[in-house]
């Protein structure tokens, strides 16, 4: 670890972080997962006087959770992800951690290292601080696949904050609320037959695009509800389809999956049930078309409100940096809908765009990482009532 970011400078500690491949697993063959740089961020903690416990949300998939102070005073959670997408198609070296002019670049240095350094560097400048009551980091494995490392540490049972902050890219926007989503898969089935006789077959892949066509009906009641003052509406789509086997050939089944990203106030779950009653409405048409369909993922939207204190205390923090005050809703799902479906209210905030995450040349701003590492730890003392 070089000098800098042993002083928890926060984009030396990005350059570090960048410098360790954290690729998941599941999404590239031959990512290493999170236990290396966990080890390293363990490490650090340990030496600015942390103790730090590592844990296994599956082999090799670590968590690592640290706590200062033990008060009966007001308690903050910060909490980022160690993992990242893959590198296939990166047109720049992904773990050289280069900096450039003002932006640094290397896979994840967006989504989310420059976040998770922020963490870091309020964290050791809250090191030997007199905390009244509680400050709580965590860094958790594979929010870029299945949250195995948020929902692992929801199940333990010992997150208890009064608030938390994601750091996840905001472009230093504080962001309470983000939508959820729901994944459906379409199984369709029709009859196999040569192309020259019709009157044996049946089109699967005709009955999938009669539900795709339908899409433009749910779309507009989605679009005629009450918007969300963040958020906006909810949206549906198309995102994969195959089915068939030959162009002189009736295709027998077609596989649909489709997502509908839902307000907070919607129950995501509610999807399969609106394309239910699509299918519905086709099949009076139609009687050919068959379908069955399954869930595979449902995850819930987040809302927090934007009196509340801790929101009202980061925009103050913003203000008191001279940072500009702005407040949006997140594009993305996060891990802040687990800790709000537990009591704790989350919301967003961090360095970088979300346009830069996952792209071919990922790179994050040099000044806002030094500025989010700022305001951050403005907000924590602010928040934990620390004087000094």
């Amino acid at each position: 670890m070089t000098p800098d970011a042993r002083a928890g400078d926060a984009v030396a500690l990005t350059r570090e972080l960048v410098s360790i491949e954290s690729v998941n697993p599941t999404l590239e063959a031959g990512g290493s997962g999170e236990a290396q740089i966990a080890a390293f961020v363990a490490d650090v903690l340990a030496e600015w006087g942390f103790d730090p416990v590592v844990t296994e949300a599956a082999p090799g998939r670590c968590n690592v959770r640290a706590t200062r102070g033990a008060g009966n005073g007001p308690s903050l959670l910060l909490n980022g992800h160690l993992d990242t997408v893959g590198v296939d198609g990166m047109t720049i070296d992904p773990f050289a951690a280069a900096i450039e002019g003002d932006r640094l670049f290397g896979r994840g240095a967006c989504d989310m290292k420059a976040g998770l350094a922020c963490i870091l560097t309020t964290a050791f400048r809250l090191r030997d601080a007199q905390i009244p009551g509680r400050l709580d980091v965590l860094f958790t494995a594979d929010e870029e696949h299945a949250s195995l490392g948020m929902q692992s540490a929801v199940a333990e049972g010992a997150l208890a904050s009064d608030f938390a902050v994601v750091t996840e890219p905001t472009s230093l926007a504080v962001m309470p609320a983000h939508k959820g989503f729901a994944w459906v898969k379409a199984s369709f089935q029709g009859r196999a037959a040569h192309g020259s006789r019709p009157e044996m077959g049946i089109d699967a892949i005709r009955s999938a695009g009669r539900l795709i066509g339908a899409l433009d009906d749910l779309e507009r009641r989605i679009e005629g509800g009450e918007p969300h003052p963040l958020l906006n509406h909810g949206s549906v789509h198309a995102g994969t389809i195959v089915g068939g086997s030959a162009p002189s050939v009736y295709p027998d089944m077609c596989e649909l999956r489709l997502e509908r990203r839902t307000l907070p106030s919607e129950d995501p779950a509610g999807f399969e049930t609106e394309l239910r009653e699509l299918l519905e409405s086709i099949r009076s048409r139609h009687p050919e078309v068959h379908a069955e369909l399954e869930t595979e993922l449902v995850r819930d939207g987040s809302d927090v409100a934007l009196d509340h204190p801790g929101v009202t205390a980061l925009l103050g923090a913003l203000a008191h940096a001279g940072e500009a005050q702005h407040v949006a809703g997140m594009t993305a799902w996060v891990d802040a809908a687990f800790l709000n479906a537990i009591g704790i209210p989350a919301i967003c905030f961090g360095p970088g765009s979300i346009g830069q995450a996952h792209s071919e040349d990922e790179w994050v701003s040099v000044p806002e990482i030094e500025r989010g590492a700022e305001v951050l730890a403005r907000f924590a003392r602010a928040m934990l009532q620390v004087d000094r």
